[in-house]
Parts: structure tokens; C-alpha cells; sequence
């Protein structure tokens, strides 16, 4: 065991750490989680849209139209926000006018975002399905960017100028060239990036709403966070776009009537699986605030009332289930089975899919009940899930309480010796 560990502290986790701490990736999920507020005022007009009342929907008719326009304004322009977001971090980390590294960032993505038939917009474009483009496109911009000035390739005005005058001409270079560049790309020579860069992640946006690809996502989150390491941040730089190109298009199936299309849309995996945190911690909680173990009693009890919010921080290193296999084996273990149940059930259609956005330390049930839109079966699903959750860590709790009690007898005994 020891070896084990030893192998995972020198070679694999500073691997993984480098890699989460990445600043592009960094800058991706900060850009991300920019838009969930967005996302979730979105959601809440949704659920007034389509609240699961008898006579409901009769009611609101006569309105459902300007109910509609706060869902098109965040989920309609999502992938605008995304760039914007993610230009501005990335451009404080590589130390640049944050402000004008987003402007950068969005002026060439809505540039490219012109038709060419027509020369207007495209609104698909600007929503969920152009947030691939917009994150790629705010990385370029950025470093772009941040070649010129390092090279000094810029146009610096006398200092006595005023501040704003003198970063509007300090990027003026870098954005001409950016304009030029992709203007060529898209105009001259008729290459349409969106679909470019669409069609190199669809082999992954497919395979996130199949069963194998959720679980090995499962997988790689929870064993990420049994070496320490944050998974679902470190993940979501990868697959945060996914999930809510997902989401909106079941918010998009939900407004047309028509059959929710994707079952691992953005609150899947928040909501039905990470139960009180990731690998469903609070059963672990729950079953061990009565401990004989006084250390293990006494977290399980501070920590709970912090997972009812989905942080299991607490419990995660005070017990702790980094780098430990007795608690590693049933963390991810829990993290697969609801995987797996979550997905069949809606698979079948017995729970409603995700189409509502809320946020992600929503008490479990209440978040069940409120991401599938109402439906009372994913609340009852979620009371099932702890409870499948708590039969999972129960053997694996009790191993561990019994070693920890008889090292504290063996101690005892070794003191009263001497």
C-alpha cells in the first residue's frame, strides 16, 4: 500500500495537478462558471413556462411568448458570454487589459460568425452550438495578443494620454492582424470554422450521452479526487461545453413539444450522481455520525449539514478518502452505480431528463425534483440514491472503524505497559 501511494505522490498526481492548473484550462472553466447565472435565471423562466400543474400550461399560453425571450437571451447567446468570459480571464493571467483581450475575443467570433449568403448573423452559431468556437477563439485572440505586446509590437501613445486612449491604440495592432487573419480564413477563402471545430469534437460530444462515456467520465472524476485532485474542476474545462450544449438543447426540445434528446445534459451528473457531494459522501456521513469511532463520529457530524450543500470537503480529508483504498473502492464505486441507474431511468423514460439549470449546491431531492423539471420520480430517485449510496460505503465503513478502534486499543495497551 505504501508502495502504491509512494508511486502515486511522485509520479502521477503532480502529472494530474500540472494538468488541472493549467492556465488555458483554468481560464476555460472560470469562463464557464461565468455563465451559469445565465443559465439557471434561464432555467427559472423555464420552470414558470412549463410547471408540471394540471391546467398549467392553459394558463400560461397567452404569455409563453414573452416568457421566452429571457431563455433566448442566456441560452440564445451563450457561446458570446463564453468568449467574452474567457477572453477577459485568460487576458488577466497573461497579464493583459483584461478588458480588451474580451472585446478582442468577441469581436472575431462574432466576425466569423456572419453568414456568408447573406452577410447577417447566425443566432445557431451564437448559442450552444458555437461555445467550441468561441472557446477556441478566445484562447487565440489572447495569446495573439500577448505575442505582440511581449515583442512590443504595438502602438504606445505619449504616457500623458489617458488610460483608456492609450489600451485602445496598445491593442490596435494585434486586433487588425486577428481581423485580417480570420477575415481571409472565413471570407476569401470560405472555410466555415464553426463547422470545423464542431465536427472535431463531435466523436466526444457523442459519446458523453452513452453509457460507456459517462461512466468512464464518472470514473476519471472520482479517481482524480481519490488522489487529491479536484476532478470535477479538472474535468470541466473538457466537458462543461458539452454538458450545456445539452442542456440547452433539451431547454430548446422543451419550448417545441418535442422528445428530450439527451439525457447527461448539465445537472446529470451534479444533481444524480456527486448525492451530497461527489461519490455521494453524505450516506458515508450518515452512516458514521454514530460511530464507536470518536474521530470518525465527530467529522461525520460537523461535515453533514455542509453536504445537505454539496460540499463534502469535510469529510473527504478529515476521514480521509484521499489516497485511502478502504473508502477509495466505494467512492468510486457509489459514483458508477448512480451513474449508471440515473442514465437507465431516463434512458427509459421513467425519470424526466434534465432540462433545468440550477445550482450546484442545491440541497439532493429538492435538486432532483427541480432538474428534471417537477418530476416527482426523480425526487423519489434521489431519497433511493442515498440510500443505495449508504448500502455501498456500509461494509467498507464498518472495516475501517474496527481497524481504527483496535490501533487506538493497541495504543492504549503499549502505554499502559510502560
Amino acid at each position: 500500500m505504501s508502495e502504491t501511494k509512494s508511486i502515486l505522490n511522485q509520479h502521477i498526481v503532480p502529472a494530474l495537478t500540472a494538468l488541472s492548473d493549467n492556465i488555458y484550462l483554468s481560464a476555460i472553466r472560470a469562463g464557464m462558471v461565468s455563465v451559469v447565472p445565465l443559465t439557471i435565471i434561464g432555467g427559472l423562466f423555464m420552470i414558470v413556462s412549463y410547471l408540471p400543474v394540471g391546467g398549467w400550461d392553459a394558463k400560461v399560453a397567452p404569455y409563453l411568448q414573452l416568457l421566452q425571450v429571457p431563455v433566448t437571451a442566456t441560452f440564445g447567446l451563450l457561446a458570446v458570454f463564453v468568449c467574452f468570459a474567457i477572453g477577459y480571464d485568460l487576458g488577466q493571467r497573461l497579464k493583459q487589459e483584461a478588458i480588451v483581450s474580451a472585446s478582442m475575443a468577441t469581436l472575431i467570433f462574432l466576425m466569423i460568425s456572419i453568414k456568408l449568403e447573406d452577410l447577417t448573423l447566425s443566432m445557431d452559431s451564437l448559442g450552444s452550438k458555437g461555445l467550441f468556437t468561441a472557446i477556441i477563439i478566445a484562447l487565440i485572440s489572447v495569446r495573439v495578443q500577448k505575442y505582440f505586446t511581449d515583442r512590443n509590437l504595438v502602438i504606445k501613445l505619449p504616457e500623458n494620454v489617458p488610460q483608456v486612449v492609450y489600451e485602445s491604440f496598445l491593442s490596435l495592432i494585434p486586433m487588425f492582424f486577428l481581423v485580417l487573419i480570420f477575415w481571409l480564413i472565413r471570407f476569401v477563402w470560405g472555410i466555415d470554422i464553426n463547422h470545423l471545430i464542431e465536427s472535431a469534437f463531435k466523436p466526444l460530444v457523442f459519446a458523453l450521452n452513452t453509457l460507456p462515456g459517462i461512466l468512464v467520465y464518472a470514473f476519471l472524476v472520482t479517481l482524480l479526487w481519490s488522489v487529491g485532485i479536484n476532478g470535477d474542476n479538472a474535468m470541466d474545462a473538457i466537458v462543461a461545453p458539452i454538458f450545456l450544449q445539452y442542456l440547452t438543447a433539451n431547454v430548446l426540445a422543451t419550448t417545441q413539444g418535442l422528445p428530450l434528446p439527451y439525457v447527461t445534459a448539465n445537472g446529470f451528473f451534479t444533481t444524480f450522481v456527486n448525492v451530497g457531494g461527489t461519490g455521494a459522501t453524505i450516506a458515508l456521513a450518515l452512516i458514521m455520525m454514530n460511530s464507536k469511532e470518536p474521530g470518525f463520529r465527530k467529522i461525520s457530524r460537523i461535515s453533514l449539514p455542509t453536504q445537505i450543500f454539496q460540499i463534502n470537503e469535510p469529510i473527504f480529508f478529515g476521514f480521509p478518502i484521499v489516497l485511502n483504498p478502504i473508502f477509495m473502492v466505494p467512492y468510486i464505486l457509489n459514483a458508477l452505480i448512480l451513474t449508471a441507474g440515473s442514465f437507465l431511468l431516463m434512458q427509459w423514460n421513467i425519470i424526466h431528463r434534465p432540462f433545468v439549470n440550477v445550482p450546484w449546491t442545491t440541497p439532493p431531492i429538492i435538486g432532483h425534483y427541480l432538474v428534471s423539471g417537477g418530476d416527482w420520480r426523480a425526487a423519489v430517485w434521489g431519497v433511493i440514491s442515498i440510500i443505495i449510496a449508504m448500502l455501498v460505503y456500509y461494509p467498507f465503513a464498518k472495516t475501517a472503524e474496527r481497524q481504527r478502534l483496535q490501533r487506538e486499543a493497541e495504543v492504549k495497551n503499549s502505554t499502559a505497559v510502560q
